[in-house]
């Protein structure tokens, strides 16, 4: 029997801060208490007096890499640097290589997880223009959602056929999750640059590329049918300011069919840090203005937008500092999102409470995850331990990602997760993760 017992916390949950304790057994929570005495002498004990317990993060997009694309990252390595970043669970997108178009590759993807991720995991299956044969086999109750690319980020899994889009909306009751850029938008502008610049443009013209028209015409398309065909849709990493007034605060989140998120970056970045960050904050869709993100943290605590999440999507750092048209879009970031948004705690722009709403409880809500998420009795123990003034550096030594950069090297954070537990494993500890593949396949309740 695993027993573990978390005493003296600052326990964060459904809006509430509250001084307790927490007892372990095996993989689930058995006990939430203010105080709990250790009920046998194998019972590990931990003190987590002053530090805040928060639900293990659930980062529901990111590229793991894995099959065909291991140089950059593979699952066994991305999925350690998550939870040495306090996510527990992740769902992974389809646009490894081969594509995971096919229900034989996908549960390929879940058998490479089952004996390599330390963290819990889900694989979106992946939608082209000619396979809605293969999404509608889809099983609802242990694939996340399906994907759709709506702008050019992956190549051959643009779905840009309007009849097979409002089929695959019209036909599936599963989430659809979709990357909205408008493909001619974005070739127009990129030909108007390279007619200046030739093969010289410069990654300031990154965002003027891939310009807030571009997402805003594509994902006011993507409501549009959604709400033509009742389909339930999930838009991805939202960049800009025109975007937020497509969407809504006045209903609760269980009851809305159109749901919303924000990756970190764009919470984080602006248009002004090309100048120094270059291709490592080269993104799709791509870092805006900072009128952009004020606008992105102002629907997010008014609760237009659902989800913080991370996109977590790693290149070499050799593909990164070729010139701006030939580097590729994307960069690791689950190792430092929970801190990353921590830090805005510290400056007083978002509560703890707000932090785990919408990086913990709300993923959980909008994909219907069983078990997870939340703090509770009964519930799986993916649970991570913050302390919220302990600072440390970011530097090549302590990044977990195999592509060995971050966007945020040389930052110093003032929070540092101390602990992280999966399914009850304490899996990672004072910047060590250990050897415990401890992640399981998320179920969903529908």
């Amino acid at each position: 029997m695993n027993r573990v017992l978390i005493k003296n916390a600052k326990i964060v949950n459904e809006g509430v801060i509250f001084e307790g304790d927490v007892l372990i057994e095996n993989d689930l929570i058995v006990e939430i208490s203010e105080s709990i005495s250790a009920k046998s002498s194998d019972c590990k004990i931990i003190d987590a007096e002053g530090n805040y317990l928060i639900p293990g993060a659930i980062d529901d997009q990111v590229h793991f890499r894995e099959p065909g694309l291991t140089h950059k990252g593979d699952i066994e390595s991305e999925s350690r640097a998550a939870v040495a970043g306090g996510i527990t669970s992740y769902i992974e997108q389809p646009n490894t290589v081969p594509n995971a178009v096919t229900q034989e590759i996908l549960e390929e993807k879940y058998q490479l997880a089952a004996e390599k991720s330390y963290a819990n995991y889900s694989f979106m299956m992946g939608a082209t223009n000619d396979n809605l044969e293969e999404v509608l086999k889809t099983n609802p109750k242990n694939v996340a959602g399906i994907k759709i690319f709506l702008g050019s980020s992956t190549g051959n899994m643009l779905v840009d056929n309007e009849a097979t889009l409002e089929k695959i909306f019209s036909s599936t009751p599963m989430l659809i999750a979709v990357h909205c850029e408008d493909e001619a938008t974005i070739r127009a502008n990129s030909e108007k640059y390279k007619e200046e610049y030739g093969e010289d443009v410069p990654v300031t013209a990154h965002h003027l590329i891939r310009s807030e028209e571009a997402c805003y015409l594509s994902s006011s398309k993507a409501i549009a049918l959604a709400k033509k065909t009742g389909a339930r849709l999930h838009i991805f990493h939202l960049s800009t300011a025109k975007e937020m007034d497509l969407f809504t605060n006045k209903i609760p989140l269980e009851e809305k069919k159109i749901t919303a998120e924000v990756c970190v970056h764009h919470l984080w970045f602006t248009n002004d840090d090309y100048a120094t960050k270059g291709n490592f904050i080269k993104w799709n869709p791509a870092v805006k203005t900072a009128n952009d993100r004020d606008a992105l943290w102002k629907a997010l605590l008014d609760d237009r937008i659902d989800v913080i999440a991370t996109d977590h999507a790693p290149h070499t750092l050799e593909e990164k500092k070729q010139s701006y048209l030939k580097a590729p879009s994307g960069g690791p970031l689950v190792q430092h999102a929970v801190v990353a948004m921590f830090e805005a705690f510290h400056q007083g722009k978002i509560s703890v409470e707000k932090i785990v709403e919408k990086m913990c409880h709300n993923p959980a809500k909008i994909f219907k995850i069983e078990k997870r998420g939340f703090i509770k009795e009964g519930y799986y123990a993916d649970l991570v331990i913050v302390n919220a003034g302990l600072p440390w550096g970011v530097k090549k030594e302590n990044i977990f990602a195999k592509c060995g950069w971050s966007p945020f090297e040389g930052f110093t954070f003032k929070s540092r997760i101390t602990h992280t537990f999966v399914n009850g494993q304490l899996v990672y500890n004072a910047f060590k993760v250990k050897n415990i593949r401890a992640g399981k396949r998320l179920s969903f309740d529908r």
